[in-house]
């Protein structure tokens, strides 16, 4: 893993207010020097006051926080985004189907010493990131194996230390160790069949989160403000018009879902990825297909051509519809 100080590092307290906006009166610890593993701030990025708002709290309370979500909602993201106005280092892992218990916990292996082989246990991540200043963050927690959870599980108590029984040693957290997660169901499974891969959780595991924050998506202004904001060759008054029609479909795929009309819905990722498209073509609708439209089952593309001429009063070929052959 790469190397991150494990002393503590100075802080100063930052107004949640003058930082985020948000319209409380709380003060959190921020590092005074960034390093390296602090993320990128994304000057444009809009925070959700109430996912920001628990956010704060797991970092200025070290409490373990969950940010649930449908995908493309930016729930990893806002937690990075808010880490790198904290100077705060951030390291994300993704619990798909190839991290195993060794990979947290740590495995023996041969290094060379001195010109001689020897054994040596190496940390896994877990132990090394419980030693630093770092908040580390468990993206796509629903998916993770259940060897792998219980692992996890022993270190969500916000005293919690974590033992390493290959070394006879037990692990207490750094002071300024962080944990989060970000899942897209509560714990319960693939009850709509969308996620497939995802596990239903164990329920001593959900409790022992201390916050778990909802970020859906934003209202169609909001959104249409972001994807601005992500292709500003858009803002003008045309550009403005097609971004609100751009949204106009991803809201009416959103509700097709809920009713049923649909098997996939589209994210506000692909509301940007569409609108930055349609630069590059030069051709909105060729964009719509190539963006969001080819992804859909063969049987419910007219449905979403249909969300398409409503929002946009222009029809999709019907040869565009189907699969060749």
């Amino acid at each position: 893993m790469p190397e991150i100080n494990t002393l503590t590092p100075a802080t100063h307290l930052v107004s949640a207010k003058a930082l985020f906006g948000l319209d409380v009166d709380i003060q959190v610890p921020a590092f005074v020097e960034r390093d390296e593993h602090v993320p990128e701030i994304d000057p444009v990025y809009r925070f959700n006051p109430d996912a920001t708002l628990a956010i704060l709290a797991g970092f200025s309370r070290n409490r373990r926080v969950m940010v649930q979500g449908l995908h493309g909602t930016g729930k990893s993201t806002h937690i990075e985004q808010i880490a790198a106005r904290l100077n705060w280092p951030c390291v994300r892992i993704n619990l798909d189907g190839h991290i195993s218990r060794l990979d947290l916990v740590g495995k023996d292996a041969i290094v060379v010493r001195d010109g001689l082989q020897i054994t040596e246990f190496q940390e896994g991540i877990v132990p090394w990131a419980l030693q630093r200043p770092v908040a580390l963050v468990f993206d796509e927690y629903d998916a993770g194996r259940p060897d792998v959870m219980f692992v996890i599980q022993r270190i969500l108590e916000r005293e919690g230390r974590f033992t390493l029984l290959d070394q006879n040693r037990v692990i207490q957290a750094h002071p300024y160790f962080r944990l989060f997660a970000t899942s897209n169901t509560v714990g319960l499974g693939n009850l709509n069949g969308m996620y497939h891969g995802v596990q239903a959780l164990n329920h001593a595991q959900i409790d022992r989160w201390n916050i778990v924050a909802t970020l859906n998506y934003l209202s169609a202004h909001e959104e249409a403000a972001i994807v601005l904001a992500r292709v500003p060759e858009l803002d003008t008054e045309p550009g403005r018009r097609l971004i609100g029609a751009m949204v106009q479909v991803a809201s009416l795929t959103r509700k097709g879902f809920e009713t049923g009309d649909l098997s996939t819905l589209m994210s506000p990722r692909t509301v940007i990825t569409w609108a930055e498209n349609s630069q590059i073509f030069g051709n909105v609708e060729l964009a719509f297909r190539l963006s969001f439209l080819n992804k859909c089952e063969e049987i419910e593309r007219p449905i979403v051509a249909e969300y398409y001429q409503r929002s946009f009063n222009d029809e999709i070929l019907e040869s565009h519809l189907t699969l060749p052959g």
